[in-house]
């Protein structure tokens, strides 16, 4: 996803109820419900293909086309729901060669069918729809149809909708819960422009009305919001890897202007990126569908097997080095992060935005990861630790579920920061990176909850991270460890919002090795020879927490 450049700001702050924080759910619409809630009118239907076919109408800003739902019935129903935002005029629905009705609230749109769609059946139905888009006016932060020009003047037009949903620009159902397992994407632009987007390229049509459509088809599932048109002159230069499952094609499409620069950029990143991540993640999950970089407009996003690239083809994030340690401008930012989405997001996707941080703070600390499989894990620790400054602890990483809400963006870098905690924690790298190839592959192309990553990693680490993870995640506020003179024994404890919080933690005598303890939420001995409040020492490089001396 898109990172904003993040304010450094540091604030412990006063310890805050899980409640309280809740209340962010009141205030919320009735259209956050309808985009954002599992009713029976979306859970009714799971979708199998889609069908895209839209052109774009540069000069007008307009756009008209249909797209195919494909579905299996998971419950008898006669009424279901898709979404569309409601500046786009929904033309016709038509099902078995008629049209039906439909009704439209807010950015939903509700269709009646003539019979019963029977439980376990497999039905269809096509959605014809026109109008202008929104215009992205600051992709990819805000959402739309990006409408640029290319240094010579010729059209730039591209798609960017993460988070706010696929539905500003095409129909479909628009839940990150419902991942398609196919889908053909065809798009018409004018002559002499080319079409880039998901998948593979199966044929390009001259059309009698001046147009060229170009068919792409994606073989694997995906979300909607990774689905992408990409219009512009672009040209293409290939490569390949040789990869845990083969030959994986690499398909790289720039701006003319761009070739030069591009074939030897992509290059010095690409493959290492690939190597690093498939020996800590497992294999690239969509060989079917290859590789692609395509350079854009806007900074960047991990369209499914088609990352938009806009980083003007610098190291850093347009040239700086988010970590402020060196390291981050050893790389392209916008490469290797949109890239580690393959991984977390695109073949692990989260069931509700609420859970974007199954996206973003596992590919956060993929950067770390990058750097340690090129430079050694001092490396990548150091970088991971710079994070820290970009850290706010504003409110918490996961968000209200239900009304289509991210948490903080705090889920970036404190994300990192707490994966590396746990990495720490479990003290084993092997069992780490089996825990990280374990995820992708347990969970190859599925979307998941909170309960499902977190336990897993929980149950295969063979340690009680139930409370760290409610912490860190749930509420904003650091743990703070307290030591103190209790009795005459030199005691330490938690301070936390969590129940029952409790985390191993890394301590030592100043200068001596450091020791796991494991504080309660009640104070007990420190079992570290020697130590007292004028000489404990945490291991701050690996935790980030509150501290407290009395």
């Amino acid at each position: 996803m898109k990172l904003r450049f993040l304010i450094i700001l540091l604030s412990f702050g006063a310890l805050t109820s899980r409640a309280q924080l809740l209340k962010e759910k009141e205030g919320f619409t009735h259209a956050d419900s309808l985009r954002g809630n599992l009713t029976p009118l979306r859970t009714c239907y799971d979708i199998n293909y889609y069908h895209l076919d839209v052109k774009f109408n540069i000069t007008q800003r307009a756009i008209s086309g249909s797209n195919l739902f494909k579905f299996t019935a998971t419950e008898d129903f006669t009424k279901l729901q898709f979404d569309l935002f409601a500046n786009l005029t929904v033309d016709k629905v038509i099902y078995k060669g008629k049209i039906i009705p439909f009704t439209r609230d807010a950015n939903a749109v509700f269709v009646t069918f003539p019979k019963t769609i029977a439980k376990g059946s497999k039905d269809q139905f096509t959605v014809f729809y026109s109008g202008k888009p929104t215009v992205a006016v600051n992709a990819p932060w805000d959402g739309g149809v990006v409408f640029k020009k290319d240094s010579l003047g010729k059209p730039w037009v591209v798609t960017a909708c993460e988070g706010v949903g696929a539905s500003i620009w095409w129909p479909n159902k628009d839940h990150l819960s419902d991942e398609v397992d196919s889908m053909l994407i065809s798009i018409s632009v004018p002559k002499g422009l080319k079409d880039v987007s998901n998948g593979r390229l199966r044929k390009v049509t001259p059309l009698a009305d001046g147009y060229t459509r170009f068919d792409w088809f994606v073989a694997n599932p995906i979300n909607n919001y990774d689905v992408v048109a990409n219009i512009g002159d672009y040209v293409h230069f290939g490569d390949t890897y040789m990869g845990e499952k083969g030959k994986l094609t690499m398909d790289y499409w720039v701006l003319p202007a761009s070739l030069a620069k591009a074939k030897e950029h992509f290059g010095i990143n690409a493959k290492p990126m690939l190597k690093a991540f498939e020996h800590w993640f497992g294999p690239y999950p969509f060989y079917e569908d290859g590789y692609k970089l395509v350079e854009t407009p806007h900074l960047g996003m991990e369209h499914q097997s088609a990352t938009a690239y806009g980083n003007h083809f610098l190291n850093g994030y347009l040239g700086y080095d988010m970590s402020g340690t060196g390291w981050g401008k050893k790389w392209d930012y916008i490469i290797i992060h949109e890239s580690g989405h393959e991984w977390f997001g695109n073949n692990i996707t989260g069931k509700d935005l609420g859970d974007m941080w199954i996206h973003e703070s596992f590919t956060c600390y993929s950067e770390s990861l990058f750097i340690e499989d090129n430079w050694g894990k001092a490396a990548g620790q150091e970088y991971n630790f710079g994070l820290r400054s970009g850290i706010e602890n504003d409110s918490p990483i996961v968000g209200p579920y239900n009304v289509n809400k991210e948490g903080s963006g705090d889920m970036y870098p404190k994300g990192a920061i707490i994966l590396n905690m746990v990495r720490t924690i479990i003290n084993d790298d092997e069992k780490w990176r089996d825990i990280l190839r374990g995820l992708n592959k347990t969970f190859y192309h599925q979307t998941v909850t909170y309960n499902q990553v977190v336990n897993y990693i929980n149950e295969k680490s063979g340690k009680n991270l139930l409370p760290v993870f409610d912490q860190y995640l749930h509420y904003k506020d650091l743990p703070i460890l307290e030591f103190a003179t209790v009795r005459g024994k030199f005691c330490s404890r938690w301070i936390a919002n969590a129940k029952d919080f409790t985390m191993p933690i890394l301590v030592r005598v100043k200068g001596g090795e450091y020791k796991f303890i494991t504080p309660t939420t009640r104070f007990t001995p420190v079992d570290v020879e020697g130590a007292n409040k004028d000489n404990i020492e945490i291991d701050k490089l690996n935790f980030y927490v509150g501290e407290l001396v009395d």
